[in-house]
């Protein structure tokens, strides 16, 4: 399994993240990370990294929640997608939401890899390691 060198976590929820980090530490998942309270920030940040050959760090993968204030995931992706960048990520869905219907409009974006299902666990970390070499 890779490891990947930048994970990206945009979510508002504290205990989530810090839950996701160290599920990702006990994995050795990644070298470091990014972390965003919501979408606006993720891109404000993103966007110029993305449209320049800027050296700063990039994410190989994010994992991104749905149910934010400011911007949600929904309003991250619409923006996210526009952005003209020669740089790949990999985007997961992590989120409580079970509804198909949010499961349906994640396939319509060709970013998101996959939808995994709060609460984030070892096995899940260790499900989005494998699935990203497939």
């Amino acid at each position: 399994m890779k490891k990947v060198d930048i994970a990206c976590i945009i979510d508002d929820d504290p205990i989530f993240v810090f839950g996701a980090k160290r599920m990702m530490q006990l994995s050795n998942f990644c070298n470091g990370f990014l972390v965003f309270n919501h979408g606006k920030d993720a891109l404000n940040h993103l966007k110029p990294i993305m449209e320049e050959d800027s050296t700063e760090a990039f994410p190989d993968v994010i994992l991104l929640d749905l149910n934010m204030p400011v911007m949600d995931g929904w309003q991250f992706l619409d923006e996210f997608i526009k952005i003209k960048t020669t740089k790949e990520v990999t985007i997961y869905i992590v989120s409580s939401s079970i509804d198909p219907v949010d499961l349906n409009k994640s396939k319509k974006y060709s970013q998101v890899k996959n939808f995994v299902i709060k609460p984030i666990s070892e096995d899940k970390i260790k499900f989005i390691m494998e699935d990203l070499t497939s």
